[in-house]
């Protein structure tokens, strides 16, 4: 029941546009009924793994939810959610047509649906599948106001994202015919629980090859670089909703992937060949995605650097052994509601200013107070700074690296994230203040979307400053689910 009430919702609701074509507002209100009906069944997964009760199987065995499942699940609803109800056709000022409405309702509930199915599966193989229909989905929704720049940034994420896909399904044939090969065909070769257990028996060379594959296919999926260059195009010209899909969730469920994967390579290697790989791409990441946000000149764009940067930050957490897991995806998940409250705000920034040149927009407070405002937070939150629940995880993290002994990691990802720091807070300084250009309205009317997002500035104070109980619940047993 638990994982109908997840799945079905945004099923129906990728259905319901493309057969009924009138009713736009009531149908954007049934697909938010559904949305939250989805994210209570998050919230029962979660539950019922917190609670010690054996995690829920549906018929079959094809899903099941352990505790980093439920996790991320929550967080998906969560910003699915957030997407649908502050996304297109609701607004009384909507300025989308009813065409356009509806091919964001069908393929966003799609994106939605095929990535609850890849952190729920059993199966390598229907999670791999899961992750390449997210590629599709999304790719379509991207030039949703058709720009060359949003088609060509379209392209350019298709086909980038659908070769590091080929990889790491390479990856997996390759950890699947080394299974086979050694015990044996099985009904369930497939399974992370059988994949695991029968590691220590497989192949050392065939395991490596296998992991560089599939770091390489899943980890251009999450922005490491150097395979990241879809992303600043694609997240900059999506419509925002679907930027806080994408940089919130989708490269977490990529994450996910890799995490996964690692556990089965390190029964069968050991942890130090899968922490050098993810060491160096993590670093790499945060790197570049810094030194991007100094030169940067779109505060979208800026945005989506940022995401490689805390993606580059998680991947270094995976090598840290069990602290590290822990801080990286506290990390995921506090970068999953800032994120998406940051590219919702970013949408309403542009809609108003009409430019997505930092440059073009000054007086933000003045012009926009409470977008302007949360906003700040939004971006306060990314540089780490207290009380919000990026300076708990990122802290986690440098006491980790500290804790194994890689006191280089821990200075260079300490000195890395002041260059951060500095150059988010002078890009946000030219935005807050100054002079509002001619032509832009000032003021602002504070309806539920504003008190949505500054719910979501609440819950990352929450995160920051006492951390609750079920997430940490959830957060310790999916440490023990891939550090053993």
């Amino acid at each position: 029941m638990l994982f109908a009430l997840l799945l079905l919702p945004p099923l129906v609701s990728s259905v319901l546009p493309a057969v009924v074509r009138r009713h736009g507002r009531a149908l954007g209100w049934v697909n938010v009924a559904g949305a939250s009906l989805s994210l209570a069944a998050s919230a029962g997964l979660s539950a019922s793994v917190v609670t010690g009760a054996d995690a829920p199987a549906a018929p079959g065995a094809l899903l099941a939810a352990d505790a980093l499942s439920a996790l991320l699940a929550v967080c998906i609803a969560l910003v699915t959610l957030l997407a649908v109800a502050l996304g297109p056709g609701l607004a009384d000022d909507d300025p989308h047509d009813a065409t356009a409405v509806r091919r964001y309702r069908i393929f966003l509930n799609a994106l939605a649906l095929t990535m609850l199915v890849a952190v729920t599966t059993t199966s390598v193989a229907l999670m791999w599948v899961a992750i390449e229909a997210t590629t599709i989905a999304s790719a379509i929704i991207i030039p949703l106001e058709r720009t060359k720049a949003s088609v060509e940034a379209s392209w350019k994420y298709l086909l980038i994202c659908s070769v590091g896909i080929a990889l790491a399904f390479a990856g997996t044939v390759l950890a699947y015919f080394d299974f086979v090969s050694t015990t044996g065909p099985l009904p369930s070769a497939l399974d992370w629980t059988v994949l695991r257990a029968a590691a220590p028996a497989l192949r050392p060379e065939l395991m490596r090859l296998a992991f560089a594959f599939i770091l390489v296919g899943y980890g251009t999926k999450a922005g490491l670089a150097p395979m990241h260059t879809w992303l600043p195009d694609a997240h900059s010209e999506a419509p925002a909703p679907l930027s806080a899909m994408m940089s919130g969730v989708l490269l977490a469920v990529a994450m996910y992937a890799i995490a996964r994967w690692k556990s089965v390579v390190d029964a069968s290697l050991g942890p130090s060949f899968t922490n050098t790989l993810l060491m160096t791409a993590g670093l790499l990441s945060v790197v570049i995605g810094t030194f991007s946000l100094v030169i940067q000149r779109h505060y979208k764009r800026m945005l989506a650097y940022s995401s490689v940067e805390h993606i580059g930050l998680a991947t270094i957490g995976l090598a840290l052994g069990p602290l590290g897991v822990f801080a990286a995806f506290l990390h995921l998940v506090n970068h999953a509601v800032a994120k998406s409250m940051a590219f919702l705000l970013a949408g309403r920034v542009l809609e108003r200013y009409r430019t997505s040149e930092i440059a073009g927009v000054s007086g933000l407070l003045r012009a926009m107070p409470w977008t302007g405002g949360l906003f700040g937070v939004a971006v306060l939150t990314l540089v780490g700074l207290p009380p919000f629940g990026l300076f708990l995880s990122e802290f986690l993290l440098v006491r980790a690296a500290v804790v194994t002994g890689q006191f280089f990691v821990a200075g260079a990802v300490l000195a890395l994230l002041v260059v951060a720091f500095a150059s988010l807070l002078n890009h946000l300084n030219h935005m807050l203040y100054g002079q509002v250009p001619d032509g832009v309205a000032v003021g602002e009317r504070r309806g539920w979307p504003t008190v949505t997002l500054a719910g979501c500035a609440g819950l990352l104070v929450m995160l920051g400053v006492v951390l609750p109980w079920p997430v940490t619940a959830l957060l310790d047993r999916a440490v023990s689910v891939l550090t053993p």
